[in-house]
């Protein structure tokens, strides 16, 4: 060894010490080259694993003592999201308070409190096994779990899964062994921390289940009372699975109940569309857990997963049999088959507010909409100038009511995908450019437009971020009705001379099925129009809650 060395070892904690004593005593019985041993030599003497030992020793010796780091909570992102939704309507009226709230909504600061609650919680990863206690080979782990018998579901379908406090079982298909199949979180069996997905059930309650059926075991359990003593045999260790922290947006409705495919109804949960959703295992391809936001009860139930809904939707229109049916959705525009979009919630920016987006078919009263609120507050909602390829009329002005652009330069605007919706009428190009939203974005003001539904595609982006309001017509007979009572004039009638007639009535809603059909997975609001004045109501509220509360958003958008 040399003196060198020697000098190292003596300033090195005791630990590093003795490995690089051991590592130079035995360095010609170990099987590995010189270039490894010259490595590990070096990485046991370096400044920075030294530094690292004390570090941790340091932190161990004011452990040991009455001196201890305990944190005072372990969530304080979550009592900061709290925090800023209490002074959220405040910000306007307190400066201390808008102050407080960009702070609290600073990345820098949220990392940080992420990473105290996860150093609180000893949310560490990698999760290592646990060093197994010397054994024979040929022995088998045992370990016994009781758990109070709760009032979670006991039964189920006799030949799939059966839940057990929390827990469901199936039969292994190689061995005949009854292993637990699945645990719910939230549940007693999760609670405990003592069952995992694989184990097998050797025994219930002092009974053996060898050669037994989950149904058999459920009659067990059934006439079982107070705790619940179970022998099992570990599965093979995995690392442990972390809970996950996704919120989904669902985009159908599922009611346990009538699925034909759940594998337990008791252990289901039913939702409507539009549900928020906490998923907390997505181990299953099938099924996943999940629980509703905000519900208080911690257990868990089973969701189709996003590929098991995808084939059953894929399924549903592959069997249709209505060839009308087929023909009107041939060219639907949706890529993606809508089941869940992961969201998070998006807080208001007073200096960029969201556009609001009103889609509908002709003639629903998106236009009328769109003026009088307008009217209301012309300071506050702008709407876009379009362009247009046509000479200026007399008494027009550039900017005001057209910008007033060459055929060629709009032509070549167009290609470049820097409109947002564009047609031709009577030889000249009109539309709207996305740079006229995103300007009217960045001065402040809230932009509201009334686009064709195909433009939804190009809005619903990161940098545009739209709150869609779908204007909804009511049934025929209101529809009919409440048009007529207004004297309302036909949006089919190039002249706007005359009243809707009934097969124009049927028109609209025929477009509002259609636009449903593509594209209700991304309203955020929906009015329905059958009565003009509680439908502007209905869209002053929205915009009040767009500018006050935090609402889901795309969880894409922040990413």
């Amino acid at each position: 060894m040399s003196v060198a060395m020697e000098q190292n070892i003596g300033v090195f904690d005791p630990a590093l010490a003795g490995l690089l004593e051991s590592l130079v005593g035995s360095r010609d019985a170990i099987s590995a080259s010189k270039e490894e041993l010259d490595f590990l030599s070096n990485l046991l003497q370096s400044k920075e694993l030294h530094a690292l030992f004390k570090v941790y020793n340091t932190i161990v010796d004011r452990v040991r003592d009455d001196r201890r780091c305990s944190p005072v909570l372990s969530s304080s992102m979550q009592t900061t999201l709290d925090v800023m939704e209490v002074i959220l309507p405040r910000i306007s009226l307190s400066d201390t308070s808008r102050q407080l709230f960009q702070l609290l909504q600073n990345p820098h600061i949220q990392g940080l409190l992420c990473a105290h609650d996860a150093v609180a919680q000893k949310d560490y990863l990698p999760r290592l096994p646990d060093i197994p206690q010397e054994m024979d080979e040929d022995e088998e782990t045992i370990k016994i779990v009781q758990l109070v018998k709760s009032t979670e579901p006991l039964d189920g379908e006799p030949d799939s899964a059966e839940p057990i406090v929390g827990a469901t079982i199936k039969t292994d298909e190689e061995n005949g062994k009854i292993i637990i199949a699945r645990v719910m979180h939230g549940g007693a069996a999760d609670r405990s921390g003592l069952i995992n997905v694989g184990d097998e059930v050797c025994e219930v309650n002092g009974i053996n289940v060898e050669g037994k059926s989950p149904a058999d075991v459920l009659q067990i359990l059934q006439h079982s009372e107070g705790t619940i003593t179970f022998k099992l045999i570990p599965a093979d260790p995995k690392n442990g699975s972390r809970e996950s922290k996704m919120k989904v947006r669902a985009h159908f409705d599922f009611n346990t109940d009538v699925d034909p495919y759940i594998p337990c109804k008791e252990a289901g949960l039913s939702f409507a569309k539009g549900e928020v959703l906490h998923i907390v295992s997505q181990d299953d391809p099938y099924w996943w857990q999940a629980r509703k936001e905000g519900d208080r009860n911690m257990r868990a139930g089973l969701i189709p997963s996003k590929a098991l809904q995808e084939r059953k939707i894929i399924h549903e229109r592959l069997s249709m049999t209505d060839q009308k049916k087929k023909s009107e959705s041939d060219d639907y525009d949706r890529e993606d088959i809508a089941t869940y979009e992961e969201v998070v919630k998006l807080y208001p920016r007073n200096e960029f507010p969201r556009p609001i987006v009103l889609v509908g078919p002709p003639g629903v009263g998106r236009n009328e909409l769109k003026r009088r609120i307008m009217e209301l507050n012309p300071d506050k909602y702008h709407t876009p100038v379009p362009h247009t390829s046509r000479s200026p009329r007399p008494g027009e002005v550039n900017g005001k009511e057209y910008n007033f652009v060459s055929r060629e330069l709009m032509e070549e605007q167009i290609a470049r995908g820097e409109f947002l919706e564009f047609g031709e009428y009577k030889g000249n190009l009109y539309g709207t450019s996305l740079e006229s939203v995103k300007s009217i974005i960045r001065s402040g003001l809230t932009c509201i437009i009334n686009p064709h539904y195909q433009a939804l595609k190009m809005l619903r982006t990161p940098d545009i971020k739209p709150y869609i309001v779908y204007i909804k017509p009511p049934v025929f007979d209101i529809l009919k009705s409440t048009r007529n009572a207004a004297f309302a004039m036909s949006t089919f009638d190039e002249t706007n001379s005359r009243g809707f007639t009934d097969d124009e009535f049927n028109e609209i809603l025929r477009s509002s099925k259609r636009i449903e059909f593509l594209y209700d997975h991304w309203f955020d609001e929906v009015i329905v129009n059958d009565d003009f004045k509680l439908a502007l109501e209905q869209l002053l509220e929205a915009d009040h809650k767009l500018k006050t509360e935090p609402l889901w958003a795309p969880a894409a958008w922040l990413q």
